[in-house]
């Protein structure tokens, strides 16, 4: 069953959605009061006080059309947070950031300074929540693969290249999270970044048809002038 998402109703404007977690932590750090009122994509309306007991309203209300903005609170404090993604962690190799040993899907979080996974991991019998968080200029390398990022992130020692894999289980979202990392570059010999997202796949084919034109042209001149010499 795919998990309720909610938009935060601020002055008439929906913005959003977010998932229960991201609510959570949003209220957490009082971005949002208790009083907010968040709109669920079933429909149902709610303040973030209900959502937190898990008290849900009977009637749903009719969904206005949103206008997608970056979520700010009521004083106009905008939110760090660019862009969320589910994946899967598959590999950690080298040494730097302690990453704990997370099984299942992670949040993966691009702020503005920092890519923040998060997620559950065994730890005896128990299960534990915990985060790690990479500043965005020590990733300095990605590699897509698919739905796959490789990332390449320098330690805080400056020495050495930790690596990550992580499953965004959709080529679109892969792309998507190497796009948004800004000081990210392909790794030596590998498929420029660019190429994963359709947007600048059209690019190449672009360049391709530009520079025939040209060559067209200059053929045509030179016939032209052959032409006029003979």
């Amino acid at each position: 069953m795919q998990e309720t998402l909610f938009h935060v109703v601020l002055e008439g404007r929906r913005l959003g959605p977010y998932d229960r977690r991201t609510i959570v932590g949003m209220r957490v750090r009082k971005t949002l009061t208790s009083r907010h009122v968040l709109e669920g994509t079933d429909g149902v309306r709610l303040t973030v006080a209900e959502l937190l007991r898990g008290t849900l309203p009977a009637t749903p209300a009719p969904a206005p059309v949103p206008r997608q903005e970056p979520l700010a609170s009521a004083q106009g404090v905008h939110s760090v947070i660019q862009a969320t993604h589910v994946a899967d962690l598959l590999e950690v190799a080298g040494r730097g950031y302690a990453v704990p040993p997370f099984r299942g899907e992670v949040e993966v979080r691009v702020q503005t300074k920092v890519l923040r996974l998060a997620g559950r991991f065994r730890d005896g019998r128990a299960w534990k929540e915990d985060r790690v968080k990479f500043p965005l200029q020590d990733i300095i390398h990605a590699r897509l693969q698919g739905s796959i990022v490789e990332l390449g992130v320098r330690p805080a020692s400056g020495e050495g290249l930790q690596r990550l894999r992580l499953d965004l289980r959709t080529p679109q979202a892969a792309g998507e999270l190497a796009e948004a990392l800004p000081h990210t570059v392909p790794w030596p010999g590998s498929e420029p970044l660019a190429g994963a997202s359709p947007r600048s796949r059209r690019l190449p084919h672009a360049l391709r048809w530009a520079g025939l034109a040209g060559l067209v042209t200059v053929v045509g001149v030179a016939v032209w002038l052959l032409a006029q010499r003979a």
